[in-house]
């Protein structure tokens, strides 16, 4: 799948929408990621990272960049594309927000507003090591097939809930990530997409 290719697509499918300011919630923390795509010669690429090792909070899961949402930023879209900044380096001049999914409601007790984004494929990484072990990039075709993607089951706050997994070479994405990508696949295809894990 090309640029051209999944904005038709992405700007077709019922989950496609302007982009808004949240509502505030009161119970939930607000917390945006990007969903940054690369052209490569095969197609588009998801670029993410892989937490650095000695965080607190998900070390060695791999996520898409982004954070907490902070008094400075104007917007949770300036939200997703600060941390993306601090994270692995990616300047916002190269850096195109086209849209935005549905907020995604987490056990951890964060509403996470995920935005998509073009990004140049001239730019360049700076890791901070602090928060981030890796980069790495996976084929967008990958991700969107609902063959690559298995259900598990896990225990937190006491209540059993499940989890998508995808796993990519030697890679195991889960979580809020997966959920984040599953709602993608689902909204490409016409379909619901589920907003809470």
């Amino acid at each position: 799948m090309n640029r051209a290719s999944f904005l038709n697509q992405f700007l077709l499918s019922p989950q496609a929408s302007a982009l808004t300011q949240p509502h505030a919630s009161k119970n939930l923390k607000n917390a945006a990621v990007l969903i940054a795509l690369v052209e490569r010669e095969n197609g588009l690429h998801v670029i993410l990272t892989e937490r650095a090792l000695h965080l607190r909070h998900h070390p060695g899961q791999v996520s898409f960049s982004g954070g907490k949402y902070e008094k400075v930023d104007n917007s949770l879209q300036q939200t997703a594309l600060r941390e993306t900044q601090e994270e692995i380096g990616i300047n916002t001049k190269w850096v195109e927000v086209i849209g935005q999914l549905a907020p995604l409601s987490t056990v951890s007790g964060f509403n996470v507003f995920p935005f998509i984004a073009f990004v140049d494929n001239r730019f360049i990484l700076t890791v901070d090591a602090q928060e981030v072990k890796s980069v790495f990039e996976v084929p967008l075709r990958f991700l969107l097939d609902p063959q690559n993607f298995y259900k598990q089951h896990l225990v937190a706050n006491k209540k059993r809930h499940f989890t998508y997994c995808i796993c990519y070479q030697n890679h195991l994405i889960w979580g809020a990530t997966a959920q984040i990508l599953k709602n993608l696949q689902l909204g490409l295809n016409h379909n619901d997409p589920t907003t809470s894990i």
